[in-house]
């Protein structure tokens, strides 16, 4: 792992609280935007979703996932050299009786405290996205691959 990127990477994902989630939705890619938190132990993301959106139904048929995270928009960044991350994982439901849960809850809410009124419906479930490798890209020919290990050394920094 390249420590020279680990400030970038945690930049990103302090400044960005939206990710585009892919999943396998019928045999076929599928994106769609979730707010995300990361968890303090790393290098577990934790959404907060519906099971009415066609994406929880994709991770609990089919655990593989992946997010993208891009740097908010910046008029004197061209649109190709914006930071960006990769993860793909494995979604995995955290069931509210699992001893994750409430670590997991209180770092969704610390990030989006609005959103608390989703934990009283009973169609919303916490998935963590468990990331297996990420591909860092910091702008032009400054790519870098990151194991799950590497992601939390990174986070833990």
């Amino acid at each position: 792992m390249d420590p020279s990127i680990a400030p970038a990477v945690r930049a990103l994902l302090k400044a960005q609280k939206i990710a585009a989630l892919g999943t396998l939705h019928d045999g076929e890619p599928y994106v769609s935007m979730v707010p995300f938190a990361l968890l303090a132990r790393g290098p577990d993301f934790v959404i907060h979703v519906s099971t009415l959106a066609a994406h929880t139904g994709d991770m609990l048929a089919n655990a593989k996932a992946s997010l993208l995270v891009i740097a908010p928009d910046d008029e004197s960044v061209p649109a190709q050299a914006r930071a960006r991350i990769t993860i793909q994982g494995e979604a995995l439901q955290i069931p509210h009786a699992a001893a994750l849960y409430p670590e997991a809850r209180e770092a969704y809410l610390r990030r989006f405290p609005d959103s608390a009124q989703t934990f009283e419906l009973t169609d919303f479930s916490l998935f963590a996205i468990r990331a297996r490798m990420c591909r860092f890209v910091g702008g032009f020919a400054q790519a870098r691959t990151l194991t799950a290990d590497g992601l939390a050394t990174v986070l833990a920094g």
